[in-house]
């Protein structure tokens, strides 16, 4: 039992949040390529975020490994990017930190989504059981580049207005 739920249905919980935050993030992503800016998505989004990486600590684990890490880098980054937003406002360098941190945070979501559809899809389970092989290698470089170029772009185009963000 995790938090009066058995462990199938908390992990239910858990994917089902885990979707709506990537889900919920791509829609951010692509509103500061617009240089766009929604509260709603932004809020839904970095709230999904940090449940997400919360309740991954909430898994029986014998030890500390690598969901561990990246789950408390992914709470730190989002704390950056919470600080930046509500608190900084986006003021001076806080819009890049901002930008930087939201969307390592997505990436940090999709990443766990690539290790997790090849550990659990069948088809892409064949390509790589071990999750050491090439197919999975080149899933993992994919997601990275498309984040690095589409952060790249919302580095350079997000600039909302503060009445925007106020």
């Amino acid at each position: 039992m995790i938090l009066g739920m058995s462990v199938g249905v908390f992990t239910l919980v858990h994917v089902i949040i885990s979707l709506v935050a990537l889900v919920a993030g791509i829609v951010v992503l692509g509103q500061m390529l617009g240089d766009g800016y929604s509260r709603m998505w932004t809020g839904l989004f970095l709230a999904t975020t940090v449940l997400t990486s919360a309740t991954g600590f909430l898994f029986h684990s014998k030890s500390f490994g690598p969901p561990h890490i990246v789950g408390s880098i992914s709470l730190v980054v989002l704390l950056a990017a919470i600080v930046a937003l509500y608190v900084r406002k986006l003021e001076g360098v806080w819009r890049g930190i901002y930008v930087v941190t939201a969307i390592l945070a997505l990436y940090l979501n999709a990443f766990v989504a690539v290790v997790q559809a090849f550990d659990k899809l069948p088809a892409l389970h064949a390509l790589a059981p071990k999750g050491t092989e090439p197919p999975f290698g080149a899933a993992q470089l994919a997601t990275l580049i498309f984040f690095i170029v589409m952060g790249w772009f919302a580095f350079k185009r997000f600039r909302p207005s503060p009445a925007a963000i106020a």
